[in-house]
């Protein structure tokens, strides 16, 4: 549809290969055979079938345990995917394009909405990472032990760890293609914005995490159960909020450094860092109080098995990059590609086997048969 091309994204589509004019239409399929690199459908599926199993988890701890703050979290990520990721696809028809032009676009994947806007692995990414960043910090006990802010904190902590080291791979890969001249993609940290490093990645989880506890998961936790319609209502305003939270908590970057990309990156940097060493202190005293109590607690180990399998298929695919990565020159590769930053993508890989393996080395409550009944009822789905 010629009226979707905006120029923007037309020259970044023509950049990952493909034309915006022939970008399918509401839903596309497309042979993985056909795509940029291999990469892309190994990307795809590993991120897709987290998000089934996770859902399907989700499903089944409520109806065994009563429980639906997993489900909330995955279909809350939904909720807040479907207020800002049209927004930014589409500024024409919200008429914000005179603030707000095209920022990114994503390569062409095996199934597509929105005329080539919006591929099906992202729609699962949201509800993968934030569920894989909360449930590690639940079954550290730090909502418990700390309140629902200092868990929030911790979970905008974790995925950006796990987030992060798929963000700064995705360009080199041609998974997407940010927009270099948009003021709001500014500024760049290597060859990903700033702005999705902290906001994105940190902030955004950090809201949802503490919406969904606040409403849902600190009353599922005293043993209170929901009506369907309560529970929709809340899972609604868990997402409305969450967008809400998205602009406040950057505010202070994008309102006092509006005319100096210094000043907010400067702000953008110092509420990582506050986030960060939040988190650290919490997590590690939190997971020697878990080991030095032997206490059982909450347990998922479909969590503990994905997020591994997650960490090892990244590594696979950031082993296939590096090649290239130590040819670039000024940062740009032989086939001219932007690349990442390796030391930062080291950094989130320690954090997130950290978080992993302290989860394999707390002590574990009994089994309720949750990821059992799970994995049977996808094998039988």
């Amino acid at each position: 549809m010629q009226d979707l091309c905006r120029p923007t994204f037309d020259d970044l589509a023509t950049r990952l290969g493909f034309s915006c004019d022939e970008a399918g239409g509401p839903f596309e399929l497309r042979s993985p055979l056909a795509l940029e690199n291999w990469t892309l459908p190994v990307l795809e599926a590993t991120i897709v079938l987290g998000a089934v199993l996770t859902l399907v988890y989700a499903i089944v701890r409520l109806r065994r345990t009563g429980d639906p703050t997993n489900l909330v979290v995955w279909l809350g990520t939904l909720a807040f995917l479907f207020i800002i990721e049209p927004l930014l696809y589409f500024p024409d028809a919200f008429g914000v394009e005179e603030h707000l032009d095209t920022m990114f676009a994503h390569n062409v994947f095996t199934v597509e909405f929105l005329w080539g806007r919006l591929p099906l692995y992202i729609v699962a990414i949201y509800p993968v990472m934030a569920t894989i960043a909360f449930e590690i910090v639940r079954m550290l006990g730090v909502f418990r032990q700390y309140g629902t802010l200092v868990g929030a904190v911790c979970v905008g902590f974790v995925h950006h760890a796990f987030y992060e080291i798929f963000d700064h791979l995705g360009p080199q890969l041609r998974w997407w293609e940010w927009s270099l001249d948009n003021p709001v993609n500014q500024p760049f940290f290597d060859s990903v914005p700033l702005p999705s490093v902290v906001v994105f990645a940190a902030l955004w989880p950090m809201s949802l995490a503490f919406c969904a506890q606040f409403f849902v998961g600190r009353y599922a936790d005293a043993g209170r159960t929901f009506g369907g319609l309560e529970l929709a209502w809340r899972t609604v305003v868990v997402g409305l909020l969450a967008s809400v939270g998205v602009v406040l908590l950057p505010a202070p970057a994008t309102v006092i450094g509006m005319n100096s990309t210094t000043v907010r990156a400067t702000i953008y940097t110092a509420e990582l860092v506050i986030l960060s060493i939040v988190a650290v202190y919490v997590l590690a005293r939190q997971w020697r109080r878990l080991r030095e109590s032997g206490t059982p607690g909450y347990s998922n180990d479909l969590v503990r098995w994905y997020a591994s399998a997650y960490l090892a298929v990244m590594a696979v695919l950031w082993g296939f990059a590096l090649p290239d990565w130590f040819a670039a020159t000024d940062g740009i590769t032989g086939n001219g590609d932007p690349i990442g930053s390796l030391w930062y993508t080291i950094a989130c890989f320690v954090v997130a086997i950290a978080c992993v393996a302290a989860t394999f080395t707390i002590p574990r409550g009994e089994s309720t048969g949750t990821e059992e009944t799970a994995a049977k009822s996808l094998a039988d789905a």
